[in-house]
């Protein structure tokens, strides 16, 4: 499956005229790539997704991010969107440094996910043991977003980078 994402990375590299190096990441919904341009000075995040679902949620969440001009909630950077391609199921970002907020293809817009209280103090203590003194700075992060309609579900040390 990594391959064949590797090949529409290199076909989506040529399209744009980018070479791909390393890898920054992976996960359920797609691979991270290092993109640079062969036009100039320049590095980007290419995120590949294995499913249409989740490349267009994602995309959404980064165009209301474009939209609202969005690039830091607090003290958290969020990617901005380069360009999106639906041919490739890519997204082209700016690579953010910590402290971040990446990784919106589990989001929902606007919608707030409905859980009973029981599930959701479950999960606020999974994620108070998960992120310890970091949790209260990351959960404001999260209310902001979400006054902005991004409800995050995929909360985790890799998507949410406090240091």
């Amino acid at each position: 499956m990594d391959e064949d994402l590797i090949r529409v990375g290199k076909a989506y590299a040529a399209r744009y005229s980018l070479t791909i190096s390393k890898r920054l990441g992976s996960g359920i919904h797609g691979i991270v790539f290092v993109a640079k341009s062969k036009l100039g000075p320049g590095r980007s995040a290419l995120k590949l997704h294995r499913d249409f679902a989740a490349y267009k949620q994602e995309k959404l969440v980064y165009e209301r991010l474009s939209q609202r001009s969005l690039h830091r909630v607090l003290d958290f950077h969020l990617p901005t969107l380069i360009r999106s391609d639906d041919e490739f199921l890519a997204i082209e970002m700016t690579i953010v440094k910590p402290p971040f907020v990446l990784d919106f293809a589990g989001a929902t817009l606007d919608a707030v996910p409905e859980f009973s209280e029981e599930i959701l103090a479950d999960w606020r203590a999974s994620k108070e043991e998960q992120f310890g003194q970091d949790w209260p700075k990351v959960s404001l992060a999260l209310d902001e977003l979400a006054r902005h309609g991004i409800h995050l579900l995929d909360v985790s040390a890799s998507n949410i980078r406090v240091q």
